[in-house]
């Protein structure tokens, strides 16, 4: 059978059907927003509406019992959650924040907003997320945090970056924002450190077209990120403050979500559950199925841990195909369709993820604000290639992400997956 790649049919034609998770029920509760006449009631000033109306109030309050959680701030997007977690820690000019080489942009531009340097470390080959071990060696007196990325839903190792962190007086900025719902021993990743984000950008596991959710167990910086989120320059005053460390980063913006996106969310929250256990039992099926061609390399878990596969990543072992990855992945890619409503991404399967955040041109020019190069002036780290090897070796030869294993997916759509792979691998003569 001739491969697609090379002229031959493709083994499916018609779409893979569309992550669709919007219902009546939030149909509903968007009407029942416009009905109310009121899209937002935040004021930015000291007053009740301060902290939003009343969608607003209560997606926080059903998110925080949900995940178990003191303190939850809504706000506009999880990049903005970020940035208002950066500011909270009272990050500023010239200190480092370590952060991940292999993740999506916000999470170390989050550093760069308040004038700190961000400083790359590597991730684990095994789990992806920030190896424990390059931690340790980066840290300098300088060091203010670490930011964790929870990535591809795989919580991050708790216990020995959380102590580390302890060990060194060092925030734990927990980026959730694939991983709602996942757990490392029964604790609900997002709040494994002092702050955790979460996601509900339209193709994460629940969304409301945009927005985020901020969480933490601790008063002071739930009142400092709640500042931030509106206008905390507006509604601090000078009289009454003791100590001008409590103005440090109160340049607050407007990260506020609205009413209707709030309401959205609240029906989102009550899907959770069974839209996890979909992914989860999809996973593991694609897992069984692929791990049977001899030069994929499925999945592993971390121990005592709950993964929330936003992706589901597996490996490609180029010794045994006698070829690199991309030719495999490109052949694969060439025998089946794109996916409903996601028409613009092609075929929902990549190799690698995304570029290793340092050789963006950001990184490798040092120029963020202004026209002096701020905040890398005030620092001589320089962001070589080569700095992360497990990343890039990751990213330029041996990680495949796809997201077949998505909710909506019908057995008979994930066997076409599994045998587009089978069709490739039994004609690689054809690609070698």
């Amino acid at each position: 059978m001739k491969l697609a790649i090379n002229g031959g049919e493709k083994y499916r034609t018609n779409p893979f059907p569309a992550y669709n998770t919007i219902g009546v029920q939030e149909e509903e509760a968007v009407l029942r927003v416009l009905r109310s006449g009121k899209l937002s009631t935040y004021l930015g000033t000291w007053h009740d509406d301060f902290y939003g109306g009343p969608e607003v109030r209560a997606l926080e309050r059903e998110w925080g019992d949900y995940f178990s959680v003191k303190h939850t701030i809504s706000v506009n997007s999880a990049t903005s959650g970020l940035y208002a977690a950066v500011g909270a820690c009272g990050i500023s000019p010239g200190d480092e924040v370590i952060v991940s080489a292999y993740t999506m942009s916000a999470s170390a531009t989050a550093a760069l907003v308040y004038g700190a340097i961000p400083i790359f470390v590597d991730i684990e080959e095994d789990y992806y997320c920030l190896d424990v071990k390059s931690i340790e060696s980066k840290i300098t007196p300088k060091t203010k945090a670490i930011i964790v990325v929870d990535i591809f839903g795989q919580p991050y190792d708790r216990d020995a970056i959380n102590a580390l962190a302890k060990k060194y007086n060092l925030y734990v900025i927990e980026d959730a924002a694939q991983a709602p719902g996942a757990m490392h021993n029964n604790k609900f990743a997002g709040t494994l450190g002092d702050i955790g984000i979460y996601s509900l950008n339209y193709h994460k596991h629940i969304h409301s077209g945009e927005g985020g959710i901020i969480v933490t167990d601790d008063d002071v910086l739930a009142h400092k990120l709640r500042l931030i989120r509106n206008h905390a320059e507006a509604v601090l005053s000078a009289k009454g403050i003791e100590d001008k460390s409590e103005l440090i980063n109160m340049v607050g913006f407007n990260y506020r979500m609205t009413e209707i996106e709030a309401a959205i969310a609240r029906e989102q929250l009550k899907k959770l559950p069974d839209l996890l256990t979909q992914r989860l039992a999809n996973t593991m099926y694609l897992n069984d199925q692929l791990a049977k061609i001899p030069c994929i390399l499925p999945t592993k878990l971390r121990p005592n841990c709950k993964h929330a596969f936003y992706v589901h990543p597996l490996q490609f072992d180029e010794k045994i195909a006698g070829m690199h990855r991309n030719r495999f992945i490109d052949a694969v890619k060439a025998e089946l369709p794109p996916t409903l409503l996601r028409e613009e991404s092609t075929v929902l399967l990549s190799y690698g993820y995304v570029r290793p955040l340092y050789l963006q041109p950001l990184y490798q020019e040092r120029i963020a604000f202004g026209r002096n190069g701020y905040p890398f002036n005030l620092s001589d780290v320089t962001y070589p290639k080569g700095l992360c090897p497990v990343t890039e070796n990751m990213h330029y030869n041996t990680l495949i992400t796809h997201e077949f294993m998505r909710p909506g997916m019908a057995r008979s759509d994930m066997d076409d997956v599994v045998n587009a792979f089978k069709k490739v691998w039994e004609n690689k003569a054809e690609l070698l």
